[in-house]
């Protein structure tokens, strides 16, 4: 049983920040009902291409980005616009004890599904608000998406290629991390309300915000930016107080080197058959190399190019200096590493017989992650849920499922 199997959420969201702490509560044990749009469901269903593959090689309805955020759940279509719907989703709400939504501020108070509304009929629900700004502020009623978000955010001031360099200028995350991020820290305050409500205390609303969450994991730049009132600039794949940080050419291509020490700087310069450096008054200590960077970076860059990716993370590895290769998916899936980690899975799957998935990352030794359904099929379990949950008989599901209300 998984640590949170004594749970029940029903999952309002969309798109990818919800559904993907949806996911993270699933893959504890808890059992997430995904309520989604009779005839559409989730946006996310339609970002194809890719879709997966059915055993003759033709395309699914299943876009791969749906895929990656929706398993262990299970999928109920219900049409809350209408009245029928709504009830529907008031008592699946008194029977549950987490709700997870991202429509805009004050979109479900119209259809009577609000916090407030909900707390009325079951005054320990934990009610999770996902949106773009928060629900207070001047842009409160705005829509938010996770690439407005990494700019207005601040992240793409501070990533892309340095000004003056070929190709220079602002570059978003390559996934849609503000998403990700907002996903896990709901994920981290609805447990903190969990274990509330645990103490004696009651339900609670959570306001969580794509731009809180960005600006919050701005980290060490907001601070850099905090005290001195200098904004960051960006530095392409360098570290703005460490060096050397980033990425260097070799022989047959390029890898990462991440010094994060004098110790290691020592033992990366004798590796690079310059020892010298570790003792030159420009770079014997990290602030003397961040101050000289323009001197130091270039050096290394000269002696890189003489050995291959290979040759210098066996070297750098074997001197206990931190490195890695560069790589694309298919060679980080081919990992050693990541293969003995297993964070390539495979579940069964209704149209495509198996759909592969990334494992969580999550290891638990009592009560370990588990993988016990793949991502659902659009309304695949309405008979089931409304049956063992609301008590309904499939009579009464027909006639809702005639009348458009699933």
């Amino acid at each position: 049983m998984g640590a949170l199997s004594h749970l029940r959420v029903l999952d309002l969201s969309r798109v990818l920040a919800g559904p993907w702490a949806g996911q993270i509560l699933a893959d504890l044990g808890a059992e997430v009902i995904k309520v989604e749009r009779p005839g559409n469901g989730d946006d996310t269903r339609a970002w194809g291409p890719p879709f997966l593959k059915d055993a003759y090689g033709e395309n699914t309805s299943e876009a791969a980005y749906y895929l990656s955020a929706n398993r262990n759940k299970q999928s109920v279509t219900i049409d809350f616009t209408r009245p029928e719907g709504q009830q529907l989703v008031r008592e699946l709400a008194a029977k549950s004890d987490i709700l997870i939504e991202n429509f805009k501020v004050g979109g479900l108070a119209a259809y009577g599904l609000d916090y407030e509304s909900l707390k009325a009929i079951n005054p320990k629900l934990i009610y999770c608000s996902i949106t773009g700004f928060g629900q207070t502020g001047p842009y409160a009623k705005r829509a938010g998406y996770d690439f407005m978000i990494q700019g207005l955010g601040g992240l793409m001031s501070l990533t892309g290629r340095p000004e003056g360099d070929e190709g220079a200028g602002p570059v978003k995350v390559g996934v849609a991390l503000t998403d990700i991020l907002t996903g896990l820290y709901s994920t981290v305050a609805i447990l903190a309300a969990l274990a509330h409500r645990d103490q004696g205390g009651g339900g609670q609303h959570i306001d969580m915000a794509l731009l809180d969450v960005q600006v919050a994991c701005l980290a060490n730049q907001a601070m850099n930016y905090l005290t001195t009132g200098v904004a960051p600039k960006r530095l392409g794949n360098a570290h703005p107080n460490i060096v050397p940080y980033q990425d260097f050419p070799t022989a047959d291509g390029d890898f990462i080197l991440t010094v994060g020490n004098d110790g290691q700087f020592r033992k990366f310069a004798q590796v690079a058959g310059q020892p010298q450096w570790a003792d030159d008054p420009r770079f014997a200590t990290n602030k003397l190399r961040v101050a000289n960077r323009a001197v130091l970076i270039p050096l290394i860059r000269q002696a890189t190019v003489f050995k291959t990716t290979a040759e210098w993370v066996a070297q750098l590895e074997q001197a206990g200096v931190p490195c890695g290769p560069i790589n694309d998916l298919a060679q980080m899936f081919a990992d050693p590493q990541v293969q003995a980690r297993r964070l390539a899975i495979e579940l069964p799957h209704a149209l495509a017989g198996m759909v592969p998935q990334v494992a969580s990352p999550i290891r638990l030794s009592e009560t370990p992650v588990e993988y016990r359904s793949a991502p659902p099929l659009l309304g695949e379990h309405t008979l089931e849920v409304l049956q063992r949950v609301l008590g309904l008989d499939a009579g009464v599901v027909a006639g809702f499922k005639a009348s458009g209300v699933l």
